[in-house]
Parts: structure tokens; C-alpha cells; sequence
């Protein structure tokens, strides 16, 4: 499995990837949804709501198992991902593009620099 090198990655296996100076985008890693299974339901913040990192931001649900989404960054949810609603299984069929989840206006974009590379990641997965 590999993982794209533009994002970053978090050891509760969600993702950021850097659109703009202030404004990332952000879903969980194909591991993440491997290990999931079908994803049935995903429930996330309306635009406007507040994200604190390494805080609970939403939820995803599977046939194996309910998990709580965890903000990387701390910001302001400028847009969710509402095709999720109707059909959650993107989230399994494309993580890094069609599945992402929300996107949001960082406060302080220096918080990046404490997650991990796409390589840091791979390892950490194999430890």
C-alpha cells in the first residue's frame, strides 16, 4: 500500500493535505479504511464549527465498528464532504480524493510540521 507523499498523516491514522496558506483538507489513510471495512455512515461538523487538534471531530461508521474521527490541526470548518451522506463507501473506493472529509481554516499552520511524512507513517505502521 502507499501513501501519497503531498499529505501528511497523524498516528490515529487520518490525513492533511495543504490546498492554500490557511485551508487543508482532511480524511482518513486507506488503512484506516482497510482496517474499517464498508464504510455505512460518517458523521461530520457543519461548516462554521470549531476543530481543536487531537480532539474528536466526527465519526465513521462500519459493518465491524464505530471509530471517532480525530482533528489534526486546530481551525474553523470552512466545507464538509456531503456526497459522504449519501454514499459513505467513498470514503473506501477513494480516501485521498473523493473521500476526504472536511476542509478547514487553520489558525496555525505550524501545527503541520508535527505530523508525520508519508514514510514516517509506512513506518510507524510496520512497528
Amino acid at each position: 500500500m502507499s501513501y501519497p507523499a503531498d499529505i501528511k498523516y497523524t498516528k490515529e491514522h487520518e490525513w492533511v493535505r495543504v490546498e492554500s496558506d490557511t485551508e487543508v483538507v482532511i480524511g482518513i489513510t486507506t488503512y484506516a479504511a482497510d482496517e474499517l471495512g464498508d464504510v455505512v455512515f460518517v458523521e461530520l461538523p457543519e461548516p462554521g464549527a470549531k476543530v481543536v487538534s487531537q480532539e474528536q471531530f466526527g465519526e465513521i461508521e462500519s459493518v465491524k465498528a464505530v471509530s471517532e474521527l480525530y482533528s489534526p490541526v486546530t481551525g474553523t470548518v470552512i466545507q464538509r464532504n456531503e456526497e459522504l451522506s449519501d454514499a459513505p463507501e467513498i470514503v473506501n473506493d477513494s480516501a485521498y480524493e473523493q473521500g476526504w472529509m472536511i476542509k478547514v481554516e487553520v489558525a496555525d499552520t505550524s501545527s503541520l510540521d508535527e505530523l508525520m511524512s508519508a514514510e514516517e507513517y509506512e513506518q510507524f505502521l510496520e512497528s
